[in-house]
């Protein structure tokens, strides 16, 4: 982790646990974050709730603090607790201006934030990815963290980090450079950008 990244301040048997569940299911952890200490992460492919699992056990084993937004109904009972124990914050599906709003309030506080979110929205194949992330960076004036999750390799990582330009489609293209190649557990339901390059997209700059 580098020095100007939130830390979660999880014990050291859970960050313990956390490398133990990637190496139980056969993953491990590639790449690194930018040091940057306000940042939109964003996960992708999402097919399945096991996408979940593995995010959460990366994210344990490298005790980075992070501000994950998912669906208010996965908040009950023991899972809701442990949810939240891990950064997730509960979200009203109907309301998304309401989300990048918060998102907005959180990266802008001041202190260190990463705001983590699914582009695709949902576990099934959807028709194009939501708009969100890219307006949360934007308005926060915060570079985007591409993590993937691919399954074909078994690994979970940074892929790039960018500043958006402000042009979507630009900056969407660069990421889906980014994730070219990348698998998910149930490929039929991933839904990725077109592969394009940062030069010829014209899109934000990458953040070392």
């Amino acid at each position: 982790m580098p020095p100007s990244a939130p830390r979660q301040g999880h014990p050291r048997w859970l960050r313990a646990l956390g490398r133990w569940t990637l190496r139980a299911l056969g993953w491990r952890f590639v790449g690194g974050f930018a040091d940057r200490p306000r940042q939109v992460l964003i996960g992708a492919p999402h097919t399945s709730n096991w996408d979940g699992i593995v995010g959460l056990a990366a994210a344990a084993a490298c005790d980075v603090g992070i501000h994950v937004f998912a669906k208010r109904q996965l908040f009950w009972g023991p899972i809701g607790w442990g949810l939240r124990a891990f950064g997730g914050v509960p979200v009203e599906r109907s309301a998304p201006g309401g989300l990048v709003g918060r998102a907005v309030a959180a990266l802008t506080a001041g202190g260190p934030e990463f705001v983590a979110i699914t582009p695709e929205g949902t576990r099934s194949a959807v028709a194009h990815w939501k708009t969100g992330f890219h307006r949360m960076a934007v308005e926060a004036g915060v570079p985007i963290c591409v993590v993937a999750l691919d399954w074909g390799r078994k690994e979970i990582g940074v892929k790039g980090t960018l500043v958006p330009s402000g042009d979507f489609d630009a900056d969407l293209a660069a990421i889906g450079a980014l994730l070219a190649g990348v698998e998910g557990r149930h490929p039929e339901r991933a839904t990725l950008p077109p592969a394009g390059t940062a030069a010829s997209a014209g899109s934000g700059s990458a953040v070392r």
